[in-house]
């Protein structure tokens, strides 16, 4: 024979009840930090060693003895800056004890990622149809674009330097092709180093 189960008493449910809206409350404050916090972890370091790579990068892509290498001089530079920068925000990030792709970082991601995507098709589109003097002007303002959407979850630095970056990229669309090196030295050179020493005295590293 079943016997029914015991109820419950008032005096035994507060208690679960009570874990339960505190476990909710908790859970609620924590997500409403994770969405209001900055994205800290950009690097200074890492800015300033992009900087240099693309100086660089710069007075070899220049040079008319080396014909045919332009585009994978800049190219390559691209792909070391990027990783530098990846490397040097993880760091950043294990030594605060945060991961990277949490909270404020995850947007930060998804925010750039978009018209960094659109640089790159844009890149192959103008590469087939010969409009490699159109480059470094669409990589800079795509990259400032990206620089400003991400930085918006970002200090204040960061959106500044998108900003910066889209100007300069609107004056090399609008001035002669030839001064293309020019102004990719100054963006991805010269930005990147002011910016960097900034983030790196103002936000540690």
């Amino acid at each position: 024979m079943n016997l029914p189960a015991p109820k419950l008493t008032v005096s035994e449910r507060e208690p679960v009840a009570l874990r339960d809206r505190a476990m909710d409350n908790l859970r609620f404050i924590r997500e409403t930090m994770e969405r209001s916090a900055s994205f800290t972890h950009v690097s200074g370091s890492g800015g300033v060693a992009m900087g240099l790579i693309a100086l660089t990068a710069s007075t070899f892509a220049s040079r008319p003895e080396v014909p045919g290498t332009w585009l994978g001089t800049w190219m390559g530079a691209a792909v070391l800056s990027f990783s530098v920068a990846i490397l040097m925000m993880a760091r950043k990030s294990r030594a605060a004890g945060v991961p990277l792709l949490t909270g404020p970082g995850r947007r930060f991601a998804w925010s750039v990622t978009p018209p960094m995507a659109a640089g790159g098709v844009l890149t192959v589109a103008l590469v087939q149809s010969g409009l490699l003097h159109l480059l470094p002007g669409m990589w800079l303002l795509l990259y400032g674009t990206s620089v400003v959407t991400g930085g918006s979850f970002s200090v204040r630095p960061v959106p500044m330097m998108g900003v910066a970056f889209m100007l300069v990229g609107v004056a090399a669309l609008l001035s002669p092709p030839g001064w293309g090196d020019a102004y990719m030295a100054a963006g991805f050179g010269g930005l990147h180093i002011v910016f960097g020493i900034v983030i790196w005295r103002k936000h540690g590293g």
